[in-house]
């Protein structure tokens, strides 16, 4: 028996070194050096990753965003050569967007046959690129590099992982040629130990004691959060912190998690135009992008930035306008922040005052829309809300219908909403990783009909099933690219397309019966087209789901 020890070897050591407990997979031949080292794992009954073989780039990708959103920590991808890279590139972005360590691998031979090792035709004809994946991957990674021997594969992969994990948090990329992974491997020369979890940071007391006094002195505070509840403690620490001093909380448009209490009295909507106006001091909490456009930062208002990496690298143009950093994790530093506040004593009348003068912010709320013979977005997600178990997750991949997802749903708990950020076609993946993550834990997916034609839908599919994953996929179905129509009249409201309705780009008349798509699987698969259908074929989909089976349900709404 060959028990050849080589590259291979080397990553899954270093996948235990780093904790990883499963390898996201869609594979490529360079990956049998892998395979056989996990062979051996089995065999030898060595504790150490799961892998998972998926039939789509994207979807590994997309997944292991899920898994690390929920998990926090560091994620595996192999993918393949650079075809592989460029198919999952949208995932690789996406994972970017959401902070999400992750370390993605693929291969490229770099002797083409020339040497007694043979990688195979292939990578000679039709699979080599001119400086090598690693300068591909580079635009949306935060590192990407290539490794140059067997000896430095474990190393590599241990720092690969040791970079994706710090804020922010992000992809890295390694190219781990065929004939790296084929060369024997001499575990004993290598340091080969769990790498510790990266120390914890916060601001200097100094910093802490500027930042409250800046927060004791304002009259009209207002703070204003894209992701606070996606890291440790934020959701408890922003919660206790807003309600010390009676500040309102904004989630914008661009809000990706649930980061604050929807239905709590100083949840302050998604707008806050008005409160943001007149405020003298707005507190940015892990917010990338507050003002748009960039220059329409309030002058009035002194600005305080708290935030593990407040500039992010993979932003072309990013404008905060900050008076004041602090730079540290988030939970920690909020926690620091109203113990000094405490400490000092705040302006118990001021606080008051504030708590009178709560009700006139511009606060969303679920509001009751008149029954009609269609049904609205905002009739499906009230629906959806009340039909959901109180601990669920939604993932949500829509666009124009985002902000009614995230205001109807009333998200109270961390990790009741994701947003996928990024390009679509990622939202199944996504939503898969989350229940991958929380077996227990119930999970919908809520998605536009042109986000999900995005999706790898039969690779998807067949993952859910096949890795025993059974999800809710509520899909908002107004037959057209909403979004692509409504960016048309922006610039052209009185054009030629509007006149005539004429547009391109937009009709979705054509797309095949959704419900029917998970028909293959053994899926239950239900077209709602009246409002008396939706809460029975909700209720209908939700027993598949707590019974075992994925369920879609294709809601035909207004437009």
């Amino acid at each position: 028996m060959n028990d050849r020890v080589d590259g291979g070897e080397a990553i899954l050591a270093a996948c235990r070194s780093i904790g990883i407990d499963i390898i996201f997979s869609s594979p490529g031949s360079e990956w049998a050096p892998m395979w056989e080292a996990l062979a051996h794992q089995e065999r030898d009954g060595v504790d150490g990753p799961r892998y998972i073989d998926l039939m789509h780039e994207t979807l590994a990708v997309a997944m292991a965003t899920g898994y690390g959103i929920v998990t926090r920590r560091p994620q595996m991808v192999l993918l393949h050569a650079v075809p592989g890279l460029l198919q999952g590139a949208c995932g690789i972005h996406g994972a970017l967007l959401a902070q999400v360590g992750m370390v993605v691998c693929s291969s490229e031979s770099i002797t083409y046959g020339e040497t007694e090792v043979d990688p195979g035709q292939q990578w000679y004809r039709n699979l080599s690129i001119v400086g090598g994946p690693q300068s591909v991957a580079a635009p949306f990674t935060k590192w990407s590099t290539q490794v140059g021997s067997v000896e430095t594969l474990y190393g590599s992969v241990v720092r690969a992982a040791d970079i994706a994990r710090r804020g922010p948090a992000g992809p890295v990329y390694l190219n781990v040629p065929v004939e790296v992974l084929l060369e024997p491997w001499d575990a004993d020369r290598a340091v080969v130990r769990p790498a510790p979890a990266p120390g914890r940071r916060i601001s200097l007391a100094s910093e802490i004691d500027d930042a409250a006094r800046r927060v004791l002195a304002a009259q009209r505070p207002v703070i204003i959060t894209e992701s606070a509840g996606r890291h440790p403690d934020g959701f408890d620490a922003l919660l206790e912190f807003a309600e010390l001093l009676s500040v309102p909380v904004i989630e914008p448009p661009a809000a990706v998690s649930t980061n604050f209490p929807r239905s709590h009295e100083l949840h302050a909507g998604a707008a806050g135009s008005e409160l943001i106006r007149e405020a003298d001091l707005i507190i940015l909490i892990c917010c990338r992008a507050p003002w748009y456009p960039p220059s329409d930062r309030p002058a009035a208002a002194d600005v305080l930035v708290i935030d593990e990496v407040p500039h992010r690298q993979y932003i072309d143009y990013q404008i905060l306008g900050a008076d004041q950093y602090l730079e540290g994790e988030v939970g920690p530093t909020l926690r620091a922040l109203s113990a000094t506040v405490k400490s000092a004593g705040s302006d118990e009348w001021l606080v008051a005052q504030r708590r009178e003068l709560r009700s006139a912010a511009a606060r969303s709320a679920v509001v009751s829309t008149p029954a009609t013979d269609t049904i609205t977005a905002a009739d499906l997600v009230d629906a959806l809300r009340e039909a959901l178990d109180p601990e669920a997750s939604v993932v949500d991949e829509t666009i124009t219908h985002s902000r009614i997802v995230a205001d109807r749903l009333q998200a109270d708990k961390p990790g009741r909403y994701q947003y996928v950020q990024g390009g679509l076609g990622q939202g199944i993946g996504v939503a898969l990783g989350v229940k991958l993550a929380e077996p227990s834990r119930e999970v919908a997916l809520t998605i536009g009909d042109g986000s999900f034609l995005y999706n790898p839908i039969v690779q998807a599919l067949a993952a859910s099933k096949s890795l025993d994953l059974p999800i809710l996929i509520v899909v908002i179905n107004n037959h057209q690219y909403l979004s692509m129509k409504l960016n048309h009249l922006r610039f052209y409201p009185d054009g030629a397309a509007e006149t005539d309705q004429n547009f391109r780009g937009v009709n979705l008349h054509d797309q095949p019966s959704v419900a029917s798509l998970v028909e293959p699987f053994g899926m239950l698969g239900l077209t709602v087209t009246r409002p008396d259908e939706l809460v029975p074929a909700l209720e209908r989909a939700l027993a598949s789901v707590r019974g075992g089976t994925s369920a879609l349900v294709d809601v035909h709404v207004a437009r």
